[in-house]
């Protein structure tokens, strides 16, 4: 009885000094967690706190009852999104163009820091690193408008066409053109801004080892696949988690603003859908949040797994 008792005094003692190490250590750092505050608290108010809505997805939701209030619909809402052939047609979608994106996108930002760490340092660098990052900064709005102009009847690819002699071409009202337009303007907006993660692992390479591998005969492919891509590769394997973990989101921004009723089979994702769900269609608060509800358990779901996969079989450090 006495040792029993002389464990739970000995625990409580433990858990309090380690409860006085830990405000000691915030009292020590409180300049850092001030700065760290309104981030938190930004998350907290416009991420958890908005959590408890998910309930809209197993009731029938009622004005005057309110969310918590509303009765439970005994999984009406599922049924109705699982019967909606709309919602396989974006589903469909959204995994093949973010596929897309994963296969053709996601490698092009590595292939760019490479190449750009392989020009001279100067300014030419500096000009190139300013051309490649600038797009990021155009909205979808302005750049959709851009290219709308540029490839509808009477834009400037039409009129190059007609030039050569040859017919005009409605790219944006073609499925396969559509998409190839997506994948295409995506890359020369965000590819820049995304290398931006891999010239800084790139920058923390020991210049010496360049120069070690160029004393015993290596070629720069030699060295960019001894030296560079090691480092690359950590930095490659946690932002291909987070792609992943990221599938269900097809870029709401982009298609929203390039897309119309014409290529709605190859170009209607989740987050359209639900966008018209909810704003044309009126199908009510439940429905969409049960799409939105999907989405998140599927991206939830393949974050893991990719995590597991990247750090199991692939050796790599993972989230």
């Amino acid at each position: 009885m006495e040792s029993s008792t002389q464990l739970e005094y000995s625990g409580k003692t433990t858990a309090r000094r380690r409860s006085g190490i830990l405000w000691k250590e915030i009292v020590k750092h409180k300049y850092l967690y001030l700065l760290l505050a309104p981030l938190v608290i930004f998350y907290i108010i416009f991420t958890y706190i908005p959590m408890y809505g998910v309930l809209l997805a197993f009731k029938e939701f009622d004005y005057s009852k309110g969310v918590l209030g509303s009765p439970w619909n005994h999984f009406a809402n599922f049924n109705a999104v699982f019967g909606n052939p709309g919602f396989w047609t974006a589903f469909r979608n959204t995994l093949l163009i973010s596929m897309g994106r994963l296969i053709i996108e996601f490698p092009i930002p590595i292939v760019l820091a490479i190449l750009l760490n392989e020009i001279s340092k100067g300014r030419l660098t500096r000009v190139f690193q300013t051309v490649f990052t600038f797009p990021h900064f155009i909205s979808w709005v302005v750049l959709s408008g851009i290219i709308i102009g540029i490839f509808n009847d009477q834009g400037l690819y039409n009129q190059v066409l007609a030039l050569f002699g040859a017919e005009k071409s409605s790219v944006l009202t073609s499925g396969p053109g559509f998409t190839i337009v997506l994948f295409v303007s995506n890359i020369w907006k965000e590819a820049g801004w995304s290398c931006i993660l891999y010239l800084a692992a790139i920058a923390g390479i020991n210049l010496e080892l360049y120069e070690a591998a160029e004393v015993d005969g290596a070629n720069r492919l030699q060295q960019m696949k001894a030296i560079t891509w090691p480092v690359l590769k950590s930095t490659a394997a946690v932002l291909f988690i987070l792609a992943v973990g990221n599938v269900m989101n097809g870029g709401f921004d982009q298609i929203f603003n390039l897309y119309n009723s014409a290529v709605y089979a190859y170009s209607d994702i989740l987050d359209t859908f639900v966008y018209r769900s909810a704003f044309t269609d009126a199908t009510g608060f439940g429905f969409s949040t049960t799409v939105g509800l999907l989405k998140s358990v599927i991206n939830f779901t393949l974050l893991f797994g990719a995590n597991y996969i990247v750090t199991r079989f692939g050796k790599e450090e993972g989230l």
